[in-house]
Formats: structure tokens, C-alpha cells, sequence
């Protein structure tokens, strides 16, 4: 009989065991997902960005006859980023990934940054409609980008914050939950937008 109640009473012990480890494993599931939802909405709008530079681009083309070399970095840099960003898309656990994404956005948003600056030169250029209503939706773009990228990096602080504390931290190795990148602007002089307004 006392056999049978000690038998009882570690089997409890071995269930509630198991019961708090798939509590612990899904929780991390669950935060995971969150800032990978995060990530997407990211992703979102920058195919938004990607899909409207080549049209800034194709815009200013015919004023800017003299400026080619300027227009084909910007088109390299938004070619390199939009291959950076489905990096990311296809793994937003990546640190790699995502630190990669983050410096190609660097050079997209200098390039960008070095258009705007030479069209500033063409008055007809900034007269355009056009070039007028593609710049605005660029800034519109930007700044969802930017609330969509504080939204990831706040998935992603809970989810890190939650796999380093006790006793998560012990289970979350074996059940391969790495540390997430935060996708933030390593150079202070790049955390502004790029100037897409014209005057």
C-alpha cells in the first residue's frame, strides 16, 4: 500500500513536471510567433517602400539626365535590400539575417537620402505631380515602418526577456529557442528617414 502511494505521489510529481515544462515551451512558442506576426507587418510595408522607388526612380529619370550614376545606386540599394528583407521574412530569428537587412536599409536610405538632395536641383522635378505624390506616400511608408519596426523590437525584448530569465532559460537551448536580433540603427546619423519632402 505504501508502495502504491509513493508510486502515486512521484507520478504526480512527474506529470506536473511535464505539464510545467509544455507550459514553458509553449509560452516561447507563443512569443516567437509574435514578433515573427511582428516582423511580417515590417515586411509589409517594406515591399510598400520597394515597390514605389522604382517608380520615384523612373519619375525623376527623365529630368535627371545627368544623374544616372545616382539613380542606379538607388536601384541597387533597394534590389539589395528587398533580397536582404526576404532573408529576414523567410527566418526573422536570424540574427545574421536581420543584421544584414539592417545595413542594407543603411545604404538604401543613403542612396535615397543622395536622390532627394540632386532633385532638390530640378525645380521642374519638384513641381512634378507625380514625383510630388510618390514622395509623399515614400514618407508615409517611413513612418510605418517605423511604428511596424518598434512594434518587432518590443515582440522581440519580451521574447529574449522571457528565454533569459529562470527557469526558462534552462529548457529554452534544448528546445532550440535562440536569441532574437533586435532590428535597430547601428550609426546615429542614420536613424532619420530619409528627406522625401519637397518644398
Amino acid at each position: 500500500m505504501t508502495t502504491l502511494i509513493v508510486l502515486g505521489v512521484l507520478l504526480a510529481i512527474v506529470v506536473i513536471l511535464a505539464l510545467w515544462v509544455v507550459g514553458i515551451y509553449n509560452g516561447l512558442v507563443t512569443l516567437r510567433n509574435r514578433f515573427k506576426n511582428a516582423f511580417a507587418q515590417i515586411d509589409v510595408q517594406l515591399k510598400r517602400r520597394y515597390d514605389l522607388i522604382p517608380n520615384l526612380v523612373e519619375t525623376a529619370k527623365g529630368y535627371l539626365k545627368h544623374e544616372r550614376e545616382t539613380l542606379e545606386a538607388v536601384i541597387k540599394a533597394r534590389n539589395i535590400a528587398a533580397s536582404a528583407a526576404e532573408a529576414v521574412a523567410a527566418n526573422p530569428a536570424s540574427g545574421s539575417a536581420v543584421k544584414n537587412l539592417m545595413g542594407a536599409e543603411a545604404g538604401l536610405a543613403g542612396a535615397l537620402s543622395r536622390l532627394m538632395v540632386v532633385s532638390e536641383q530640378y525645380p521642374d522635378l519638384k513641381a512634378n505631380q507625380n514625383m510630388t505624390q510618390l514622395t509623399e506616400e515614400l514618407t508615409s511608408t517611413e513612418n510605418k515602418i517605423a511604428f511596424a519596426r518598434q512594434a518587432f523590437n518590443d515582440s522581440v525584448m519580451t521574447y529574449n526577456t522571457k528565454r533569459e530569465t529562470f527557469p526558462t532559460v534552462v529548457f529554452a537551448g534544448m528546445f532550440g529557442f535562440q536569441s532574437a536580433e533586435l532590428f535597430k540603427v547601428e550609426d546615429p546619423t542614420e536613424r532619420n528617414a530619409p528627406q522625401v519632402k519637397f518644398s
